[in-house]
């Protein structure tokens, strides 16, 4: 007699699972076949369309090694972006770093080698520059090496079990007395600099005003990044905290003393976190910070961000400093192609690196760590450290004798001047390996199901938004925004996941 075997029911997929498996991108959805359609065209615009486009347009630039390994830069650049935007997980620090090569370091000088024009002069010999866009291609390829060395992850223990840490907690009370730090930080830099109304004015007010603070002390920049830091940094992340609080947590949607603070913080970042009174770079930060801290699982959101940051940064960035001077210092840009703004403009990262090669080759050398050291100790002064290392950008600007010295120093620039070719591609090799590791961490955590006060789901796309300044340097002048973050996060950050501790 025949037996009757029946297979056991298949138990459907849980709600959490299906998740998941979407997050890492083992569910197809229609939006998923979306993406796939769209993929073509956005590589190929990307990686092929718009780097020949500036590429053939007429200009007085030379068609010699310098414009072909640029040219090359820019498309290696846009194909890592556009597998950055068209991933299935959602990467945020290597997305914001393959974003910032793609435009300051890829279509923007490229745009420069076609009209022959830059933003800054480039007083060394033509084979200086052509060996800093090889260098800079030479990072981006050790980046990309770290990338994948992240993949092989340490193997597990016996049984092939791995040690699950846990996670990091924002503490309730704690978070409190951030906020009443952040009031009072924020209402000491309002008050030094004359009030509220200075905010709205331009950045050459605010400057002025740090000025007759006393506070700008010459070559010396600690006391000013001090005092910035402290003003605007605390209000941001109790106001990234809080927003993540009240968009998680039903709790602190029924809770009014929560709304009334994250409404407080909203306006006190208004006044010291407005795209009049910083830098551009700055308010990048904040909107990126704030952009995947309200969206923390949206791969549509993720994906518009990275693509329509390159038209910002190509249609936009390039007037965007509309509020940097007064009325009688603002001189609008006139121009007739789309391709000079990007020429005259702020995008120097390239010429700068140029510039420090030529700096070095003409007696200094590598400086073995000590730029790197000035930035880690920014906070001592120069009475107290007589030979501390000055801005990189400032150095070097002061060595080609140019008027504004506030130019730019991309980390390439920053670690072959302290430690050659070989420290520059290991560093940026580290770099990318630990972009990808919190990466992943990043995607595993930042879920629908993760509790309120998940720290990473807000230090990480605060990180993403400061790697375009972290990226273009100098490091002098970022460092003092990464020290007084690490003071505020290790002032609110725990282990413990009680209720009497954590967010609910």
């Amino acid at each position: 007699m025949a037996t009757d075997v029946r297979k056991p029911p298949i138990a459907p997929t849980p709600p959490a699972a299906v998740e998941d498996e979407r997050q890492w991108g083992k569910v197809t959805t229609p939006r998923t076949l979306l993406s796939r359609a769209l993929s073509v065209p956005l590589a190929l615009g990307f990686t092929v369309f718009l780097p020949l486009f500036v590429a053939v347009q007429t200009g007085a630039g030379k068609h010699d090694a310098a414009f072909w390994l640029q040219l090359l830069l820019t498309m290696y650049a846009g194909a890592r972006l556009s597998a950055m935007v068209l991933t299935s997980r959602r990467k945020l620090l290597q997305g914001s770093f393959w974003l910032f090569v793609y435009m300051a370091m890829g279509v923007a000088p490229l745009a420069q080698a076609v009209l022959g024009q830059v933003p800054t002069p480039v007083v060394g010999p033509r084979s200086d520059l052509t060996a800093a866009i090889g260098l800079v291609l030479l990072g981006c390829t050790a980046f990309d090496v770290g990338a994948l060395l992240a993949r092989h992850r340490p193997a597990g223990r016996a049984g092939g079990s791995q040690k699950v840490s846990r996670p990091i907690m924002a503490h309730r009370r704690r978070l409190k007395l951030l906020t009443v730090i952040s009031f009072l930080c924020s209402a000491v830099f309002v008050m030094k600099l004359g009030g509220p109304a200075v905010f709205f004015s331009s950045r050459q007010e605010i400057i002025a005003g740090i000025q007759e603070a006393g506070i700008s002390d010459g070559d010396g920049q600690a006391g000013q990044a001090l005092l910035r830091g402290f003003g605007t940094v605390p209000a941001l992340l109790s106001l990234l905290l809080y927003t993540r609080w009240l968009i998680t947590s039903k709790f602190a949607r029924r809770k009014v003393s929560v709304i009334v603070t994250w409404a407080a913080l909203a306006a006190l970042n208004l006044v010291v976190n407005n795209p009049i009174s910083n830098p551009r770079y700055w308010f990048l930060t904040v909107m990126f910070a704030l952009l995947f801290t309200i969206f923390p699982v949206s791969a549509a959101m993720y994906r518009v961000a990275l693509s329509m940051a390159v038209i910002v940064a190509l249609l936009v960035f390039p007037f965007a400093d509309r509020f940097r001077y007064d009325e009688k210092n603002y001189r609008p840009v006139e121009t007739t192609s789309f391709l000079e703004p990007m020429a005259l403009k702020d995008y120097d990262q390239i010429g700068m690196f140029a510039n420090t090669i030529t700096y070095s080759n003409s007696g200094p050398g590598h400086s073995y760590g000590r730029q790197l050291a000035g930035s880690i100790f920014f906070a001592v002064p120069r009475s107290v450290w007589p030979g501390k290392a000055k801005d990189t950008g400032v150095m070097v600007g002061q060595w080609m004798g140019t008027v504004n010295t506030n130019l730019s120093s991309p980390i390439w620039a920053e670690l072959w001047l302290d430690f050659g070719p070989i420290g520059m591609g290991a560093g940026l090799l580290g770099i990318g390996y630990a972009s990808a590791r919190v990466d992943r961490r990043y995607a595993k955590r930042a879920t629908r199901r993760s509790p309120p006060g998940s720290l990473i789901s807000v230090v990480v796309p605060l990180v993403a938004g400061y790697s375009f300044i972290l990226l273009r340097g100098p490091l002098l002048q970022a460092s003092g925004r990464v020290a007084i973050a690490g003071l505020c996060l290790a002032l609110v950050a725990t282990y413990r996941q009680d209720r009497a501790t954590t967010l609910r």
